[in-house]
This record gives structure tokens, C-alpha cells and sequence, in this order.
């Protein structure tokens, strides 16, 4: 570049030189934009070269449009936290310590990818129904709906579930399965392919059911049913002769257990799942107590998880077992509670459920939506 020199004509030592951008206040340049390129649903690289006059800039950034998302770094930038299915542009500029160069001219539009529509679920089944039938004076208690997850390990013991990525504008099918009226089982809960198995009854007149968690033993009926594989656990075993010990419902987190004697402490319905799907932890999917013989013996504490107490139905929107009856019901014993099922997807996507037929709230925690659903069969369906 060329140099001008100056002088007062009194020597060369007064004279100055001046070199345009050489100033110590000198901004760098706008940088020239390359070409924008897509990476995914939410993000892009954006290329660009630095200008050869001027001051040096230390620090680039790469702004979108529309949105006003911001990166920095050296060619290409990587720009995260864009929009899926949306179309951007995108300018660069140069920075140092005296401020900032002009934005570059816009790079070419890019369209984003759809985001990716990944369901975390929790689908929990109807509890089964306590025992009933005539010639028997206590009866044990209803097994848990099954419960299968993506959020905490599934019941039975099971291994975390993977949650699915699905496809917009296709129907998914949903039923809440109802808890089992007196002497049968809880119905099935169905999200897309996942199934989870309605909790078997209690004995009573007729035998223990097997189903998600299984139904406890009674007088004469002493085999509980069993539990259904990484959905549930077997009832309890009737103990201690004619018309004591009987046995709880199996819940999603534990066997059912029963007791020797006809006074004192008595079985009890197994434990729950605590799952923490909506943000708070929620116990879901307890087997209902067992009935106990008269007075002489202690009342059983519910189990965690919607488990009915001794007559008593099991908690709605739990999957908990229906409580044993006490004192020979020949028409009926108690209800297991509804099921369940709560999906968890990002935020971008919104869920309708065509055609009707199902009860369902929607909320926001963070960057997802919760879709809770309490009753009915039907389909949903996301847009994004």
C-alpha cells in the first residue's frame, strides 16, 4: 500500500505516516458470505472469507434469518437452536476489539429438515378386580395393570423401553384400559404397538387370574396368578389355613405377599412404579390389599401405586389393583382403577386426536409437550 509522507519542512523527524486502516481504531471489514448448507432439523454451517483490506477481524458470527440465531467460529460456523421445516438465510460479520464490520450480503436459503418426532411413553393397564363368589368369607386382592415405560425401568423388573420416532399425519392408536369390575381382570392399555396387559383379578370364588401383575390367593383358591414379563409381579400366596392370610394383588414394583395367622399383621399388595414422566414422581400400578378375617387382624396399608385398600376400589388413572373383600360378596367384589398413558415429545409438534373418542390434556414443561390421557379409544396424530 502506498505511504503518503508529510512534512513541516524543518526536518524528516516531524514528519508522519498515515496507512488507510492501519489506525489503532480501524474495523475489520464485512467478511464475503459462502454458501449456506443444512445439517439436520435444527441446524447449518455457513462459510464464509474474511476481507483482505483493512483492520484484522478476531471474532466472525453468523446470524439467521428470521429467527436472529447467532453462532461464531471460523469458516464454516455451525449454527444450532434453528426451526425444523423452516427456510433461512444467513449474514456473517467481523469483529475486534474497536466493533464491528457491516454484515456481509445474505447466503443462499436452506430449508431445514422436519424435526425429529421422538415419543417417550408411559402406558399403564386397568387393575384387576377383587375376588367374589359365595362359600368364601375373605378374598384376595386384584393385580395391578401392567406398566411399560421409556422413563423409568418398565415393571416386572424390566429394562428401560426405547421410545419410537414416529411419522406426522399418521394415526397412532390409544385405549385406556378400565379397571376390572369384581371377579375379572383390568382391561389392556395400548399406545401404537405397545401393549400393556390388564391386571389379573383376586381369588375368590374361582381361582387368581394371571395378567399384568397377577391376582392374589384366598381360602381354598391358595395360587395367585402371575405376573406378565417386564410388565408386572405375581399376587401372593394364600397362607395359614381356612380363612386367613390372603394374599395381595402383585403390583408393577413387587409380589403381592401373604401372611400366616388370623390376627396381628397381614399380606399386602404389591409395591409400584414411580415414574417421573410429567416432571414429578407419580407411583403408578400397586396391587390391591388382601381382604383380612374379621377385626382380630390389622387393616393392610395400601400399597404405592393406586392399590385399594381392603374393600375398596383401586385408584382411577393408576392401573392399582381393587382391594380384597371381607365377608362372603356372592355379587361382586371391588373395581381395579383405570389405566393410563402419558406421551412426552418435543415441543415443536403438536398432537390431535382424530375422530374423537378419547379424554386427553396437553401441558409444556421445558422444551416438550406432556399429552395425558385418561379414558376412551381413538387415534392421535402429530403436525408439526
Amino acid at each position: 500500500m502506498a505511504t503518503k509522507r508529510l512534512s513541516d519542512g524543518s526536518s524528516l523527524a516531524n514528519s508522519f505516516k498515515l496507512s488507510r486502516g492501519a489506525t489503532s481504531a480501524a474495523k475489520p471489514e464485512a467478511p464475503i458470505i459462502g454458501t449456506a448448507t443444512k445439517t439436520g432439523s435444527g441446524s447449518a454451517t455457513v462459510a464464509y472469507t474474511a476481507a483482505t483490506l483493512g483492520a484484522t477481524g478476531t471474532t466472525f458470527t453468523a446470524t439467521s434469518n428470521p429467527g436472529s440465531v447467532t453462532a461464531t467460529g471460523s469458516s464454516p460456523i455451525t449454527v444450532n437452536g434453528l426451526s425444523g421445516s423452516t427456510n433461512y438465510t444467513f449474514t456473517v460479520k467481523a469483529s475486534n476489539a474497536n466493533g464491528d464490520s457491516p454484515a456481509s450480503s445474505a447466503s443462499n436459503s436452506i430449508t431445514t429438515d422436519a424435526p425429529v418426532l421422538t415419543v417417550n411413553y408411559l402406558v399403564v393397564a386397568g387393575g384387576g378386580g377383587s375376588g367374589s363368589g359365595s362359600g368364601v368369607y375373605v378374598f384376595g386382592g386384584g393385580g395391578a395393570g401392567g406398566l411399560r415405560s421409556t422413563v423409568t425401568a418398565t415393571g416386572g423388573g424390566g429394562s428401560l423401553e426405547s421410545a419410537p420416532t414416529l411419522s406426522t399425519s399418521t394415526n397412532y392408536t390409544v385405549t385406556v384400559g378400565a379397571g376390572g369390575g369384581g371377579n375379572t381382570n383390568g382391561s389392556d392399555s395400548v399406545f401404537s404397538t405397545i401393549t400393556s396387559t390388564g391386571g389379573g383379578r383376586g381369588a375368590g370364588g374361582n381361582t387368581a387370574n394371571s395378567g399384568g401383575s397377577g391376582g392374589g390367593g384366598c381360602e381354598g383358591k391358595t395360587t395367585p396368578g402371575a405376573g406378565t414379563a417386564n410388565q408386572g409381579y405375581a399376587g401372593g400366596t394364600q397362607l395359614g389355613g381356612t380363612a386367613c392370610g390372603q394374599g395381595g394383588g402383585g403390583g408393577a414394583g413387587g409380589v403381592g405377599t401373604g401372611v400366616a395367622g388370623c390376627s396381628g399383621a397381614q399380606g399386602v399388595g404389591g409395591p409400584g412404579v414411580a415414574v417421573e414422566i410429567t416432571g414429578s414422581s407419580v407411583y403408578y400400578a400397586g396391587g390391591g390389599a388382601p381382604g383380612a378375617w374379621s377385626g382380630s387382624q390389622d387393616t393392610a396399608i395400601p400399597a404405592l401405586g393406586g392399590g385399594g385398600v381392603q374393600n375398596g376400589n383401586g385408584t382411577v388413572n393408576t392401573g392399582g389393583g381393587a382391594g380384597g373383600a371381607t365377608g362372603s360378596p356372592t355379587s361382586g367384589g371391588f373395581d381395579g382403577g383405570s389405566g393410563i398413558v402419558i406421551l412426552k415429545y418435543p415441543n415443536a409438534y403438536t398432537i390431535s386426536n382424530p375422530g374423537g373418542g378419547l379424554t386427553l390434556s396437553t401441558t409444556t414443561s421445558g422444551a416438550d409437550k406432556i399429552t395425558t390421557l385418561t379414558a376412551g379409544t381413538g387415534n392421535v396424530s402429530w403436525a408439526s
